[in-house]
């Protein structure tokens, strides 16, 4: 089982960043994916998720209109992409693979996390 975030870096508030997770086969394929992000002496916070065949997808109040979750199973890939950065977005960013089908919020139901990358948003 592998997943391997990339992507993060340093932006200007306004600014825009996407971020990518690589995954093996059988972690990706027919399982939800996920993003979540922590601070330090904060819990991991829910970001988006997107189903297994990509049809759902949803992301937290706090980055909606913003922040897009997408897929590409032919690649094997998912990404976040990130717009109109605000310095409250920094944080880590981890991808997770999800036990099942459905996209969800609940960190509980995501069993694979991958290594994080860092965002880093200045004002």
């Amino acid at each position: 089982v592998q997943l391997q975030a990339s992507g993060g870096g340093s932006v200007q508030a306004g600014g825009s960043l996407r971020l990518s997770c690589a995954a093996s086969r059988r972690t990706f394929m027919n399982n939800a994916m996920g993003w979540f992000r922590q601070v330090p002496g904060k819990e991991r916070e829910f970001v988006g998720s997107i189903s297994w065949n990509g049809a759902s997808t949803y992301v937290s109040d706090s980055v909606k209109g913003r922040f897009t979750v997408s897929r590409d199973n032919a690649k094997i890939a998912l990404y976040l992409q990130m717009n109109s950065l605000k310095p409250e977005d920094t944080a880590v960013y981890y991808c997770a693979a999800a036990r099942g089908g459905a996209a969800t919020s609940d960190r509980s139901y995501y069993n694979y996390w991958g290594q994080g990358t860092q965002v880093t948003v200045s004002s």
